[in-house]
């Protein structure tokens, strides 16, 4: 029989208070966590940090040193998907650790997930943060109808380009738009929507969700570019953002 595929959220970032997982992963989700010795992940490093704050509550089941992670990341070629779950068809239980948030979700991990129903095996997605969604609770925006649409092009001319099809499109169906951007673009990024979105259009920029230094805060285009150009930009920048629009 196969083993099963555990969805395991992690945090939206660093938070280096004492139990830091406390307010944001729940104890079973931890405590399941903790009783798994295989695991893919984006990065080994950054998931063995993860399993170390799990370890303040929770013994693992084997040390840090003997607890395997594979690695799954952008570079990763299709063809190693099946080498991923050969242990998971062997019987074992498996947690995949996406580098912040909730896996496949804007992460590698979907085509692992796909693969994993493909190959019979179980998938159970366990309770944790989205940024995606904290964004769109906290936003204001519509939440009945919204859609995400990853990273815009970096090139000046194609992002404008595409900021605009993505207001005219929230305008004609009402939906909020979804995007995220490189940490240490950000501001660009904001100058971006500002320049290319109507002055009525609402812009939402949802900065370090659940974290001590988190920041939301929504205006319409005109707003933001008078705080822009009075020099109040938010304080983004190298931070994890979520940016809304609603036209």
């Amino acid at each position: 029989m196969s083993g099963t595929l555990y969805l395991i959220p992690n945090t939206l970032g660093a938070d280096t208070a004492t139990d830091a997982l406390a307010h944001i992963i729940p104890e079973q989700v931890q405590a399941l966590t903790a009783r798994l010795d295989y695991f893919v992940a984006e990065n080994a490093k950054t998931a063995r940090g993860f399993l170390k704050l799990i370890a303040q509550r929770h013994p693992l089941a084997k040390t840090l040193q003997e607890i395997e992670i594979a690695e799954l990341n952008v570079n990763t070629p299709a063809q190693a998907l099946a080498g991923l779950l050969e242990p998971l068809l062997a019987g074992r239980d498996a947690g995949l650790i996406s580098e912040a948030g909730v896996p496949a979700v804007a992460d590698p991990g979907a085509d692992l997930v796909r693969l994993s129903h493909e190959r019979g095996i179980q998938v159970r997605p366990l309770v944790g943060p989205s940024s995606l969604l904290l964004a769109v609770m906290a936003s204001g925006l519509n939440g009945q109808s919204f859609a995400f649409n990853g990273y815009l092009p970096t090139d000046a001319a194609l992002r404008t380009k595409r900021i605009k099809e993505l207001e005219t499109r929230s305008r004609a169906e009402k939906q909020t738009q979804l995007l995220i951007e490189t940490p240490y673009r950000n501001g660009a990024m904001l100058d971006a929507l500002v320049g290319a979105c109507q002055p009525g259009t609402l812009i939402c920029v949802a900065t370090d969700l659940s974290l001590p230094t988190e920041s939301i805060r929504t205006l319409n285009g005109g707003k933001w570019k008078s705080l822009l150009a009075a020099g109040k930009a938010p304080d983004f920048h190298k931070k994890p953002t979520v940016f809304l629009l609603l036209a």
